[in-house]
């Protein structure tokens, strides 16, 4: 594979963390509640499973051709002889009734029906890995989504606080103004700061209905998100996500075994259209009864029957079977090519994962040593304020960085769960293979597995 033969940075060492079902790796009862829903009722998975069915009948039809095909026939006809046309030179009425059995059979000598078969087949179990990587990527999007909405709610409640802490400031900045005690500049900072965190809520308010509008669409409906801030600015940094070794990637990863199936199809079309060089092979027949009268199909006598094998070679085509198989061998290299591309995304994939996954922690490292740094910074300037001893200005420049700063590590703590989410689905995301397939799943709740 033209991949490096270890992650970047990694100790390949153990199993990989897509070996954990989603359920067992997203803790969060209303998070799971979430994805079961949006796996019921998303329109993509619905189109996937579609798929899938289209799929695997066609796979059916064109196995159906391995096998004799049988067909009862019965026919009948009535018929007028004008007659100058009849032999006997008097016009003449005659009936003609059929009751048989019939008979094909393609003998499969070159396996050109075989490779057909195996190509459906292919193809079929293709789509099947193309639904499961849809469900991956909806489970992460859900996931995300669902983070999202947490840290919209802990930035809103932190910039509620702000905001009622900036107001109790404007009003002694006010009462000072009034007694003259302080400048009109100090209390329009003090208006200023107090302005800047009510936008700030604003703004997260939008994104919030923006998010939880994508959030329906996921999910095929309107969704309650139930309220109950993760805390993210608390969450630990240091969970361990084994990777596992980058073959692994190869069996995991439901878009790398769709692309292997549909390199084994256009392998079989190879095939198939080399066959088509080759001698054909069929046998029809035909048994059954025939009589003039109804009443005399089954008597003694009636028996009918046909045995017509045959033999069909190509002599000349203009070149049409030679085109069908550059056809297929030049899929055969798209395939190849398709494939490769694939493994090198998902290697991608893993790698920016595990690399956002690193930086995103030490960010929270040295933004937690900054906030608290802020923190007393912000501490020491109201002191110096109150005292006299600096204008207003010094306090609203502290108290402005602290209000980014508590944002900014709320987003890190979020995104730092997201690249958890992150890591999951580009590692293959915990979608077992052979999940029974159901068109309702809506009814039989298998998929959500």
């Amino acid at each position: 594979m033209p991949v490096p033969q270890a992650y970047p940075g990694e100790n390949s060492a153990g199993s990989s963390v897509a070996a954990i079902g989603w359920r067992d790796f997203f803790r969060d009862d209303k998070l799971r509640a979430l994805i079961v829903e949006a796996l019921a009722n998303n329109r993509d998975i619905r189109i996937a499973s579609g798929r899938v069915a289209e799929a695997r009948a066609a796979w059916r039809i064109q196995g159906s051709a391995l096998y004799p095909q049988l067909d009862a026939v019965a026919t009948g006809t009535r018929a007028r002889t004008p007659a100058d046309l009849s032999i006997t030179g008097r016009s003449e009425t005659g009936n003609q009734i059929y009751a048989q059995i019939s008979a094909g059979w393609e003998i499969d000598f070159w396996g050109r029906l075989r490779n057909l078969n195996d190509a459906a087949r292919a193809q079929y179990l293709a789509t099947e890995e193309a639904r499961r990587a849809v469900a991956t990527e909806l489970v992460a999007q859900v996931a995300n989504g669902y983070l999202l909405e947490r840290e919209y709610e802990e930035r809103m409640a932190l910039a509620q606080r702000t905001i009622t802490t900036r107001e109790e400031s404007l009003r002694i900045m006010k009462r000072r103004y009034e007694v003259g005690s302080g400048s009109k500049l100090d209390m329009t900072q003090a208006q200023t700061l107090l302005a800047q965190a009510q936008m700030a809520l604003q703004v997260l308010e939008q994104d919030q209905a923006v998010n939880r509008n994508a959030l329906a669409l996921l999910a095929g409906r309107q969704v309650a998100v139930a309220p109950g801030p993760l805390d993210l600015a608390e969450a630990s940094a240091d969970v361990a996500l084994p990777v596992g070794l980058p073959s692994e990637l190869l069996v995991n990863r439901p878009d790398i075994v769709a692309a292997e199936y549909a390199l084994r199809a256009a392998n079989a079309n190879i095939g198939a259209a080399r066959a088509a060089f080759l001698p054909n092979i069929s046998l029809t027949g035909a048994f059954g009864t025939a009589s003039a009268e109804l009443d005399g199909l089954f008597k003694d006598g009636s028996l009918a029957w046909n045995f017509a094998p045959a033999i069909s070679m190509p002599v000349f085509n203009a070149g049409r079977l030679a085109g069908r198989l550059d056809v297929a061998k030049a899929r055969q290299v798209i395939a190849v090519a398709d494939y490769e591309r694939t493994v090198q995304a998902a290697f991608r994939d893993v790698a920016d994962s595990l690399v956002r996954r690193r930086q995103v922690g030490l960010q929270i490292e040295t933004t937690g040593r900054m906030l608290a740094a802020l923190r007393e910074r912000a501490r020491l300037a109201q002191l110096r304020f109150d005292n006299g001893r600096s204008t207003y200005l010094e306090v609203l420049d502290a108290q402005r960085d602290l209000f980014g700063t508590e944002q900014t590590l709320v987003q890190l703590h979020r995104a730092y769960l997201a690249s958890a989410v992150s890591l999951y689905a580009a590692l293959g995301g915990g979608f077992a293979r052979n999940i029974p397939f159901d068109t309702d799943m809506q009814q039989t709740g298998e998929f959500p597995r």
